[in-house]
């Protein structure tokens, strides 16, 4: 039975390996499809908070 120490050296290397093995258009590609941290974690909060930011910088017009 393998230690935790030794299963996690041995998933690291495996994550290198591939990593070191895959031509950098995939890296490049890989990198180009991330989403923004922003949406990432906190998800429509960033895009709530620029429309409601954005209809303040207008100074409040509204429909009425």
């Amino acid at each position: 039975m393998a230690s935790g120490g030794d299963d996690l050296v041995k998933y690291i290397t495996e994550k290198v390996v591939v990593y070191i093995e895959n031509p950098r258009a995939v890296h490049a590609r890989r990198k180009a499809e991330k989403q923004p941290w922003a949406e990432k974690w906190f998800g429509t909060l960033p895009l709530a908070w620029s429309v409601w930011r954005s209809k303040w910088s207008r100074g409040g017009e509204s429909k009425e």
